[in-house]
């Protein structure tokens, strides 16, 4: 286990957010240099992977199907948890529940629900023309659904194509009105749907329980408003340059940007054993 020049510090688990912090956002490809990284760190005996928002099929192609980059891993923002690629956490979204989001942002201007069944979208309760503004990969590909699908849901996102503020305050809504469900601001339009008490942190915990290590000796990136629950959770958490507000105040450390390598920079220093951090 490498053991870093900060004094004692173990590293024993890396886990590093996707979107905006080791992919550029528009790009659908961790480069090659970030990989290799991973590699790095796997090969100096510490557990790594990604901590995403994104669901753990989503994730090979985006590793250039590489799974040992994945084989651990914090998908669907603490809904699955996979270890040494054993699934470890497989959680899934109350039915009812969602019909309670559904009914709520019916009534909300530029509102909307996708459900995913697989990797398949379902507009569940919106309007195309403002999913598309909220996000047009899943307007292009969505499925029109008469309320919440009668399958096993696996992931969610609540919509909104008025900004910032109307997403904010639409999630602090649901939030406060939806017990079984907690909700994040993800982007500007886009919101993520967790069970309550389930997200990034969680699935940290549950890793950390199943390596046997401490938050101590963890490591993570992020760059938005689903990483807060981790940036927070683990003292030892860094924020790239092109981070939202909200996750440079919540980190601990702070990097360069995403597009020019910053963790990848970070993780092969610390799989030599170096501290690559600095105040």
């Amino acid at each position: 286990m490498v053991r870093t020049t900060r004094g004692d510090q173990v590293v024993k688990l890396i886990l590093s957010d996707i979107d905006g912090t080791i992919m550029p956002h528009g790009n659908d490809e961790v480069d090659a240099r970030t990989r290799q990284a991973f590699h790095d760190a796997l090969d100096a005996g510490i557990h790594v992977g990604p901590c995403s928002g994104r669901g753990i099929d989503w994730v090979d192609p985006i590793f250039a199907h590489d799974q040992d980059c994945f084989r651990t891993a914090v998908a669907t923002n603490g809904l699955q948890v996979r270890l040494d690629g054993q699934m470890i956490r497989q959680a899934t979204l109350d039915h009812d529940a969602l019909t309670q989001v559904a009914n709520i942002v019916k009534d909300v201007p530029g509102a909307g629900l996708l459900c995913f069944v697989g990797g398949r979208p379902y507009l569940a309760q919106g309007q195309k023309a403002d999913l598309q503004v909220a996000f047009p990969r899943y307007a292009e590909s969505c499925v029109e659904s008469d309320g919440v699908p009668d399958m096993v849901v696996g992931k969610a996102n609540v919509f909104q194509s008025q900004g910032l503020q109307a997403t904010t305050s639409l999630v602090d809504r649901l939030n406060r009105e939806v017990e079984a469900l907690d909700f994040d601001v993800a982007l500007a339009t886009f919101s993520n749907i967790m069970p309550a008490g389930i997200n990034k942190a969680t699935g940290i915990d549950l890793l950390c329980q199943r390596i046997g290590c401490t938050l101590g000796d963890v490591v993570v990136f992020g760059d938005a408003g689903n990483d807060l629950s981790m940036l927070r959770h683990v003292p030892n958490s860094v924020a790239v340059a092109n981070a939202t507000d909200d996750a440079v105040a919540a980190a601990r450390w702070h990097v360069g940007a995403c597009k020019d390598d910053a963790v990848a920079d970070a993780i092969e220093a610390l799989a030599a054993g170096e501290w690559p951090f600095v105040c």
